[in-house]
C-alpha cells in the first residue's frame, strides 16, 4: 500500500480556475453560447486537466491494453472458451483486431500487456508483466491475494507512465479477457451499491439462461465476500480481475501526469471506480468514451459523474469505444484554441 499512497499523494485535483477561464472563453467565441453543446463541456474539462486554456490538442494517443484470464469461467458464465484470451492478445498485437484497425485510423499506438493470461506463452508484440496465470474463481474464493491486487495496479501505472514519459498525451483504456464482464459487474455492484441484477449484462453473447446464471454467480460472489468489499483494494482482490487492476493503475498514471484518460466500456468503467476509490482526485481526468449495452456502464458512469461521448451499441471491448472518442477530444481542444472570438473576428 505504501507505493499506492505515494501515487495518491501526487495526484492533484484538476484546475477549476482554468475550467472557469475556458468556460468564459467559450462565451466569447463566434457562436451562440452553448451551441456546441457537450463539446464545450469537454473542452472545458480538457483545459482543467491540462491546467491551461486553451488545452493542448491530443496528437499522440496510446491504447494501454491489458490481457488476463478469469477463474470464474469455470462457472460457465460465458459462451467463449478461455483460450480466446491468448489468441486475441496475439491477434491484437499483430494488428488484426478491431482495436488495431481503429488505432491505425486515429494514429494511436497499441501497447498490449499480459498481466494475467492463463496460458504460458511468449507472444510477439505482447509485453510480459504477468502477475499470476489468471485469477481464482471469485465465486468460491478471493480472485487474488492483496499483494497481487496491488501489483496489477502497479503494472498498469508503470505501463502508462512509461508511455506518457515517451510522449503520449492521452491514454485510451483497452482490455482482453474472457469472463471479464462477470468480474466487472461484481466490482461495479460492490462499489456502486447496485444489486447484481442491475449491473450484469450479456457480455460477449450470453443467452437468457446464461444471463440468469451469470447474475446468480455474481450475487453469490458478492454475498461470499461481503465483509471484504468495503474498500477498492478489497473489492479488486476478492471479486476483480488482473486487467481491471492494471487499467485502474493506468488511470492513476494519467491523472498524475495531467493527461486525459478515455475509459472504454464496462471493464474500464469498473476499473475507473477502483482508481477513483484509491485516489478521488483522479475522477477529474476521466473522459467517458462510450455508452455501450452493458447495464453496468451506466451504473458506473452515474457514480463517476460521466456522460459518454459515443453511443453506437458497442459491446466488443478492446478499447474500441474509447478510441472512437479520440477525434471528439481533439476537436474540443481545437475549438477552444483555434476558433476566433467575436472581438478577433470583428463580429457583433
Amino acid at each position: 500500500m505504501a507505493r499506492l499512497d505515494d501515487i495518491r499523494a501526487r495526484i492533484a485535483d484538476v484546475d477549476e480556475v482554468v475550467r472557469d477561464a475556458a468556460a468564459a472563453r467559450q462565451r466569447e467565441l463566434t457562436k451562440p453560447p452553448g451551441s456546441l453543446g457537450r463539446l464545450e463541456d469537454l473542452g472545458n474539462r480538457l483545459a482543467a486537466i491540462a491546467g491551461t486554456c486553451p488545452p493542448p490538442v491530443v496528437t499522440r494517443p496510446v491504447v494501454a491494453l491489458f490481457a488476463a484470464d478469469h477463474g470464474v469461467c469455470a462457472q460457465g458464465v460465458t459462451p467463449w472458451p478461455q483460450e480466446i484470451t491468448v489468441q486475441m492478445a496475439a491477434n491484437i498485437a499483430a494488428g488484426g483486431a478491431a482495436i488495431s484497425v481503429l488505432a491505425r485510423q486515429f494514429g494511436a499506438d497499441v501497447l498490449v500487456t499480459d498481466v494475467g493470461i492463463a496460458t504460458s506463452a511468449t507472444l510477439d508484440g505482447v509485453v510480459d508483466r504477468c502477475v499470476r496465470r489468471g485469477t481464482a474463481d471469485l465465486s468460491v474464493e478471493p480472485a487474488m491475494t492483496p499483494q497481487e491486487a496491488e501489483q496489477s495496479i502497479l503494472v498498469g501505472y508503470e505501463t502508462a507512465s512509461k508511455a506518457i514519459d515517451a510522449g503520449a498525451d492521452c491514454v485510451v483504456t483497452g482490455e482482453m479477457g474472457i469472463g471479464n464482464t462477470t468480474a466487472s459487474a461484481a466490482v461495479i455492484a460492490a462499489l456502486s451499491g447496485h444489486g447484481a441484477s442491475e449491473v450484469v449484462g450479456r457480455g460477449a453473447g450470453a443467452d437468457d439462461a446464461m444471463l440468469a446464471h451469470k447474475t446468480a454467480v455474481v450475487q453469490r460472489a458478492l454475498d461470499l465476500h461481503a465483509e471484504h468489499l468495503g474498500d477498492p483494494l478489497g473489492v479488486l482482490q476478492h471479486v476483480g480481475g488482473l486487467e481491471l487492476g492494471a487499467i485502474a493503475g493506468a488511470v492513476l498514471a494519467a491523472a498524475e501526469h495531467r493527461v486525459p484518460v478515455i475509459i472504454d466500456g464496462v471493464i474500464a468503467s469498473a476499473s475507473a471506480l477502483i482508481a477513483v476509490g484509491i485516489a478521488p482526485a483522479a475522477r477529474g481526468y476521466l473522459v467517458g468514451g462510450h455508452a455501450g449495452v452493458e447495464p453496468g456502464i451506466a451504473a458506473a458512469h452515474r457514480q463517476l459523474g460521466l456522460d459518454p461521448l459515443v453511443d453506437l451499441d458497442l459491446r466488443l471491448g478492446e478499447g474500441s469505444g474509447a478510441i472512437l472518442a479520440v477525434p471528439l477530444v481533439q476537436a474540443a481542444a481545437r475549438i477552444l484554441g483555434e476558433m476566433s472570438t467575436f472581438a478577433e473576428a470583428g463580429v457583433g
